[in-house]
């Protein structure tokens, strides 16, 4: 599926990418995340009313709320397949803020459930401490929850707590939450050294919690602004498919007009004075004309888009050797990986 390049406005963009089984969803903060996808073409319900699109699979399913005030942010990182997009849905700090738990609490019957079956099982938060980001799990079996009671008030992750071996071993639903929508994940969690299965599933990652992000490094989000969700649209250097990557030039110019309607003028416009360059078969200036580590990502990313496209230039190698083999601190053990991308395996999940 390619899609027409077109004007767009959010809630469109937001339905067609539901719509595209390729397209991939995250709720989280740096060290935990919930991903919703689809297998293939499976079985899927969309529904759009007022403010809330959502989609519901038997994996898991998730809803998202488009009222005024949130912005759109469409951008662009280096990325181990060469380059990494997304739309991060932003809100402010304030507007962003959830309920901060630092300890697992029981709370109510989950009345917003996608599922109407679902609606009278408990929620526990987990007591993650994102700013941004309840991270809760659905009970539906007394007996687990009767045991979770036990060590309410209690960090999850304390040396020797059994909520967690408890939780692991139970697999129920996990539910994360922020001010933008929620996700949900039916699917059970995997056995340590499992790989995540396919579809909807979380990642928690206590170390990097720790560090305090609300998103990674590497993506420009302005200052007191918070990503509440991401949406993923398929990615034109499909690496999926096997070591050479296939290039889907439609899909390539449908981000890159996302990118104009959404994106940040700074780094588009970075991006076409290295294309334009490159097309006047102009070498790379002996000064590096980039003030930030975003400048710099700019002019890698409008390289490999190029080198992706098969373009034929007598200087592109030049610019390549120049720029895109500096700077791979860029890509650092503080950055969170492309879990979304096709091809990328997660690691296991924690919860």
């Amino acid at each position: 599926m390619s899609f027409q390049i077109a004007p767009l406005n959010i809630e469109d963009f937001l339905f067609q990418q539901l719509n595209d089984s390729r397209s991939c969803w995250s709720i989280g903060t740096f060290g935990a995340i919930a991903e919703f996808s689809r297998v293939g073409e499976e079985e899927i319900v969309i529904s759009q009313r007022r403010e809330t699109i959502s989609a519901v699979t038997k994996r898991g399913g998730i809803s998202i709320e488009t009222f005024e005030g949130f912005r759109p942010l469409a951008s662009e990182s280096v990325a181990w397949q060469g380059w990494s997009h997304r739309l991060s849905l932003c809100l402010s700090g304030a507007e962003a803020a959830m309920n901060g738990r630092s300890v697992l609490t029981e709370l109510s019957a989950d009345g917003n459930a996608l599922r109407p079956e679902d609606r009278g099982d408990i929620l526990f938060d987990l007591g993650l401490a994102a700013p941004h980001v309840d991270f809760c799990i659905r009970v539906k079996d007394g007996r687990l929850g009767d045991y979770l009671r036990r060590y309410v008030g209690k960090p999850l992750y304390e040396t020797g707590n059994p909520a967690l071996s408890a939780i692991l071993e139970s697999g129920p639903h996990r539910v994360f939450i922020s001010r933008l929508g929620r996700i949900e994940v039916f699917q059970t969690i995997p056995r340590h050294g499992e790989k995540s299965p396919e579809g909807p599933h979380t990642h928690v990652l206590p170390q990097l919690l720790k560090q305090g992000r609300t998103h990674s490094a590497t993506e420009p989000v302005p200052d007191g602004l918070i990503p509440c969700a991401h949406v993923y649209p398929w990615h034109p250097a499909d690496v999926s498919l096997g070591k050479t990557p296939l290039f889907d030039a439609a899909q390539h110019r449908y981000f890159q007009a996302v990118l104009r309607l959404f994106g940040d003028e700074r780094a588009i416009a970075i991006k076409n004075r290295v294309i334009a360059s490159v097309m006047a078969e102009c070498g790379p200036p002996v000064k590096c004309f980039a003030q930030s580590r975003f400048d710099r990502a700019s002019i890698r990313i409008a390289l490999r888009q190029m080198r992706a496209a098969n373009y034929q230039s007598k200087v592109l190698a030049r610019w390549l050797a120049a720029y895109d083999r500096l700077y791979d601190e860029e890509i650092d053990a503080a950055s969170t990986p492309d879990l979304c991308m096709p091809g990328r395996k997660g690691v296991s999940e924690a919860v």
